[in-house]
């Protein structure tokens, strides 16, 4: 699993305008001063940015990715963090010790159950919280509007349950599962949304919104994907498109951090 650096660059702006403003400092009082941070699937390290913008400080960062190349930029931009490079589906092997606050973002919708199990029963095994954001579930709403829309939707959707290297993705329903596994494990859960909402301002970052919906929609087995790409493409100056996500803290129980 990779992601281009260029679109990581693009989404980082949308993706900290999306995040919960509530949970996110909730979570940075998890982390607190001094404490140590896995960052899993960090890419260039968009989530300690996130984290500095709503204040925090003195945490310890450990950086996990299997991106050779996204990781040697979040040394360069992070040189305070621990670069730690490995496979995100090596459970038992994440770097965990010490570890008070686990975080992600845009990660779960790409992960299976049994990934999340298990990453669960790590952090309870030794009460660590997680901050799990960005996730996205399914919704995506567009202006104008097409005819083709919801069944882009449902193909895309339907794509995004596929195998993306750790099984069978939760896809749109990874907020929800993931929020599922670690209540019934006693931690106090919260949700909240994270929609995207991209405008003319965004036209780039919607062009390329647009090829990845459309392929994968394709790839699902919808012959109108192009046709749709297309029309919404002449569009971008004037409309606007909002992409649905969810924003997920779990606290362990006996935590007197609790949210």
């Amino acid at each position: 699993m990779g992601f281009d650096p260029g679109w990581l660059a693009l989404r980082e702006p949308a993706d900290r305008a999306a995040r919960d403003a509530t949970l996110l400092r909730r979570a940075v009082a998890l982390a607190g001063p001094g404490g140590s941070v896995l960052d899993l699937g960090c890419g260039t390290g968009s989530t300690v940015r996130a984290f500095e913008g709503a204040g925090a400080t003195g945490a310890h960062w450990r950086l996990f990715d299997n991106d050779a190349g996204l990781l040697a930029r979040a040394a360069v931009l992070h040189p305070e963090a621990a670069i730690c490079q490995g496979d995100l589906a090596e459970i038992d092997a994440l770097p965990l010790e010490g570890v008070r606050l686990v975080t992600a973002s845009a990660l779960f919708d790409l992960v299976s159950r049994d990934w999340v199990e298990r990453l669960a029963a790590r952090l309870v095994a030794q009460g660590t919280a997680l901050y799990a954001a960005l996730s996205y579930d399914g919704v995506m709403r567009w202006s104008p509007e097409d005819a083709e829309d919801a069944a882009i939707t449902a193909q895309f959707n339907a794509h995004q349950r596929g195998n993306k290297g750790f099984g069978a993705a939760l896809g749109p329903s990874a907020a929800e599962t993931a929020a599922g596994i670690f209540a019934s494990l006693g931690y106090e859960v919260q949700c909240a949304p994270s929609s995207w909402r991209l405008g003319p301002q965004e036209a780039e970052m919607q062009r390329l919104l647009l090829a990845g919906i459309a392929q994968a929609a394709a790839e699902a087995g919808y012959a109108g994907a192009e046709g749709w790409q297309t029309r919404r493409a002449r569009v971008l100056a004037e409309g606007w498109a909002e992409i649905g996500h969810i924003d997920l803290l779990a606290v362990p129980p006996g935590d007197g951090r609790r949210a």
